[in-house]
């Protein structure tokens, strides 16, 4: 399983220059700002308590998402980490123990399993929902960069190290741009300075109408410790799974009707 996609018309979009990515540096202060963003971020709807798997980023582990998942422990989901160490890349037998924890996680609750992944993490979760997508409920991505080539981000040099594997013979064999067959968010930021923003963009797709995009700002290291961020995220997992789907309404509470930018401007 590939990091990025397969060749097409975001062939020639540019990596984030230099100064978004010094940007990156702002992260600490991102998390910083779940303390005093704690009060309005438990008022986000409250969760029926099925199970939430998080897939942390290139070269990280489940330590990095142990504040997000606290944050979903604490509006009733069952979350669990992915499991496998520092997230090195598609090596032998990773996708087939992720498939094994996600049926195991279904069985275990006679439910439906949510996926949430962080740059490289989304990659995952977003190709288990289209192997398996009757035992998937939704899909969350934070800054994944799914639509865009390989050359549109900032970290393929890493991967490729990290992985061992051409990128260029890998991609080939996916589309990592089709959403999978299930509700489908992507979250993203246009100060990312890691992936290009245009690269976490999911297009319309007719099989699957139920797909959407939401921005914050946040840089590429710091959106998966986001107060917004976290917020999507609690919102996106809070809808009930027999309802009808509803896309993100930005919120109306004080302090958060500004920090998610107009998706119309």
């Amino acid at each position: 399983m590939p990091f990025f996609s397969k060749r097409n018309e975001t062939d020639h979009m540019p990596p984030p220059g230099l100064p978004l990515l010094a940007l990156e540096l702002r992260a600490p202060w991102e998390f910083g700002a779940v303390l005093p963003a704690w009060p309005v971020l438990q008022r986000a709807p409250l969760g029926d308590g099925h199970t939430v798997i998080v897939f942390p980023g290139l070269t990280a582990g489940d330590a990095t998402t142990v504040p997000l998942r606290r944050y979903l422990d604490s509006r009733n989901y069952g979350t669990q980490g992915w499991g496998q160490g520092l997230n090195l890349g598609p090596r032998d037998g990773v996708l087939e123990t992720a498939k094994r924890q996600l049926q195991a996680a279904s069985d275990a609750s006679g439910r439906k399993v949510s996926l949430v992944g962080w740059s490289l993490g989304g990659v995952y979760a977003r190709e288990l929902a289209k192997e398996m997508p009757d035992l998937v409920r939704c899909v969350i991505t934070l800054g994944t960069p799914f639509a865009g080539h390989h050359r549109s981000t900032n970290a393929w040099r890493i991967y490729q190290f990290a992985s061992g594997r051409d990128i260029e013979r890998e991609t080939e064999n996916y589309n990592l741009p089709e959403a999978p067959p299930v509700p489908t968010t992507s979250i993203y930021s246009r100060s990312d300075g890691v992936v290009a923003w245009r690269g976490s963009i999911q297009a319309p797709a007719a099989h699957n109408p139920h797909t959407e995009n939401i921005e914050v700002v946040a840089s590429h290291f710091g959106i998966g410790l986001n107060p917004s961020a976290w917020w999507a995220v609690a919102d996106r997992l809070g809808q009930a799974q027999d309802a009808a789907w509803q896309k993100f309404q930005r919120p109306t509470l004080p302090g958060l009707q500004f920090v998610y930018p107009d998706p119309e401007r």
